[in-house]
C-alpha cells in the first residue's frame, strides 16, 4: 500500500465533464489499482508508506486514442514538394503518398520498426500517456498488417504502457486490387482479420469511409464479420464528406467514430443514442489546413462524449504531442480546457472501451501523471511546454 499525500487532484470523475477538483488531497494505491482519493484530512490509513507529492497536481494517466504510430519511412519530402506547390498527381508520381508509407513498412523488418516507432511513443510517454492505441493500415496485405500488430504488442513489453490494438486494413485499396475491391475486402481484410484474431493481436476493427477509401457498405460488410468475432468497431467518418458511416457505425454500436468534420444531425443523434465516443483528431485538421470544422456544439447538445488524440502518422498528423493536441483542441475546435483534459482522460478511455481508467476513482487502475503547475487549465493552455513531473504506471513511479 502507498499513498500519495499533499496533491491537488483533478479527479476528472465528474459526469458533467469538470475537473472535479480536491485541493489538501491524498490517493491511496494497492497494487495496480486505486483503493481511495479525497481530501488528506479524511485519509483511512494514516500510518501506511507516503510520499508527498508538494502540492502538485495529480490527474488520470493521458490516453492517445488514436494512433498510427507503426509505420516504415518518413514523408518530410512529400509535405516540402506541397508547400513548393506540387498537386497530389506530382506527389504520387515522384512515389509519395500512402503509397510510399506502405512500400517502406513493407520493407522494413520488425525490429527496424519498433525502434523507430518506441522513439515516437517515448515523446508521448514524456507528457504523461499512459495508454495508447495503435492501427495497422500500412501493409494493405496479410503478413504485413500482422507484422505491425506483433510490433504494436511488442511496444507494451518494451516500455511500461498499455496498447490496445486496431485492424485497419480496410485503410487504403492497393494497386493490386484496384479493379477488384471485393476481393480485397474478402482476401485481405476479412481473411486477415480472422488470422489476426486467432494470433491475439487485435482488439478492435476499424475502416476509412470515405470516397477515396470504402463505402458505407463495404464498411458494414467488414463490421458485421468483426461482430461474428465478438471484436469491437470504430471507424474513420465524415472527414472529407459526409457519407452516413458514423450512423452506420452507431447503429453497429460502435465505441467510436474519429474525424468527423462533415459529420450532420443524423450522425449525431445515431451517436448519442448508441453512446459512440466522438474522437476530434486538430492534428491532421491542422496539417491539412482544412476549413470545415467538427460540429462541436452539436456533439456537446445531444450528449456525445468528445475525446481527443494525436492521429499519429507520417502523412497527414506527424504530431507525437499529447498536449499539443490539447491545445489544438482549444485554440481551433474551442473547446474548453475541462473538455481538453476530459479528451485525453476519461472520454478517450471509454472511445478504447476501458472502464478501468481514464479518472482517479476507487477501482481505477492506478496510472497517474504527476505535474508541477496549480490549475489543470495550464495544460492545455501553453504552448510548448512540458510541465510533467512523474508518471505512474500500474501504481509504479516510472
Amino acid at each position: 500500500m502507498l499513498v500519495l499525500a499533499n496533491a491537488t487532484l483533478a479527479t476528472m470523475a465528474d459526469e458533467t465533464g469538470g475537473y472535479a477538483l480536491t485541493k489538501a488531497a491524498a490517493l491511496v494505491i494497492e497494487g495496480d489499482r486505486i483503493l481511495w482519493a479525497g481530501p488528506e484530512s479524511d485519509l483511512p490509513h494514516p500510518d501506511a508508506p507516503r510520499r508527498d507529492l508538494g502540492g502538485r497536481l495529480v490527474t488520470p494517466g493521458l490516453v492517445d486514442c488514436h494512433t498510427h504510430i507503426v509505420f516504415g519511412g518518413d514523408r518530410a519530402q512529400e509535405f516540402e514538394m506541397r508547400l513548393e506547390g506540387a498537386g497530389y498527381e506530382e506527389i504520387a508520381r515522384a512515389g509519395g503518398g500512402i503509397l510510399s508509407t506502405v512500400r517502406a513498412t513493407r520493407d522494413w523488418d520488425e525490429a527496424r520498426l519498433l525502434e523507430a516507432a518506441l522513439r515516437r511513443v517515448d515523446h508521448l510517454l514524456a507528457e504523461g500517456v499512459t495508454t495508447i492505441e495503435v492501427k495497422s493500415g500500412y501493409g494493405l496485405d496479410v503478413e504485413t498488417e500482422l507484422k505491425m500488430l506483433r510490433v504494436a504488442r511488442r511496444i507494451g513489453e518494451e516500455r511500461k504502457i498499455h496498447v490496445v490494438t486496431t485492424w485497419l486494413a480496410a485503410h487504403a485499396l492497393p494497386p493490386k486490387y484496384k479493379d477488384d475491391r471485393a476481393g480485397y475486402i474478402r482476401d485481405v481484410v476479412i481473411k486477415g482479420m480472422d488470422r489476426a484474431h486467432a494470433e491475439g493481436l487485435i482488439d478492435a476493427v476499424d475502416g476509412f469511409c470515405e470516397g477515396i477509401a470504402f463505402s458505407v457498405a463495404e464498411m458494414a460488410q467488414v463490421f458485421d464479420h468483426a461482430a461474428s468475432l465478438g471484436l469491437p468497431v470504430k471507424l474513420h467518418a465524415e472527414q472529407l464528406s459526409d457519407l452516413g458511416g458514423a450512423a452506420m457505425a452507431a447503429q453497429r454500436s460502435a465505441i467510436s467514430t474519429d474525424h468527423l468534420e462533415y459529420l450532420g444531425a443524423d450522425g449525431i443523434a445515431a451517436m448519442a443514442q448508441s453512446g459512440t465516443v466522438a474522437v476530434l483528431l486538430p492534428g491532421a485538421f491542422y496539417t491539412l489546413r482544412e476549413t470545415q470544422y467538427p460540429p462541436v456544439q452539436g456533439l456537446r447538445d445531444a450528449g456525445v462524449p468528445i475525446a481527443l488524440a494525436t492521429d499519429a502518422n507520417p502523412g497527414t498528423s506527424p504530431l507525437t504531442s499529447i498536449l499539443l493536441t490539447m491545445n489544438m483542441g482549444a485554440t481551433l475546435f474551442r473547446l474548453t480546457p475541462a473538455e481538453c483534459l476530459t479528451g485525453v482522460t476519461r472520454h478517450a478511455a471509454r472511445a478504447l472501451g476501458l472502464a478501468d481508467r481514464g479518472a482517479i476513482a476507487p477501482g481505477q487502475r492506478a496510472d497517474l501523471a504527476i505535474w508541477d503547475i496549480a490549475h489543470p487549465a495550464e495544460l492545455t493552455y501553453r504552448i510548448g511546454f512540458n510541465p510533467l513531473h512523474a508518471r505512474v504506471f500500474g501504481g509504479e513511479f516510472v
